[in-house]
């Protein structure tokens, strides 16, 4: 199957996983996908990422990790900037998400990072979702 937005396609995965309370879910590879992994990885939100060499497509399945009270530690993911509407920000204007409590991920020209490390940087670029 064909998916026009893979990053919505992925942040979309991810939620409904997470309110079924699935441990893990899969969907298909990309090099943009395995990074945004990276970043909620190193930033808590999710347990583990695996890439799995397959025939057509690679598979990423991703590990999610739940509290104590067996809550997503996913409150919201959201997509910002989609293929119909482009949102850009320079380093002035990159999203603070909850006051600090979030993080945005960033797609910028060092590669993709969080908002709070292109700011330190000193770079913008384009805002691909939110998360907290």
């Amino acid at each position: 199957m064909s998916v026009n937005d893979p990053i919505s396609d992925m942040l979309t995965r991810i939620r409904n996983a997470g309110m079924a309370r699935k441990p893990e879910t899969t969907m298909p590879s990309t090099k943009i996908l395995v990074e945004i992994a990276r970043i909620l990885k190193e930033e808590g939100y999710i347990g583990d990422f695996q890439v799995t060499e397959q025939a057509p497509q690679n598979k990423l399945t991703v590990a999610l990790r739940y509290g104590p009270d067996k809550r997503h530690s996913i409150r919201e993911i959201k997509r910002v900037s989609k293929p119909g509407l482009r949102v850009y920000a320079s380093k002035d204007r990159l999203p603070r998400v909850r006051s600090g409590l979030g993080i945005a991920v960033v797609t910028t020209p060092q590669g993709v990072m969080t908002g709070y490390e292109a700011r330190k940087r000193g770079i913008g670029g384009e805002v691909l979702c939110t998360v907290w």
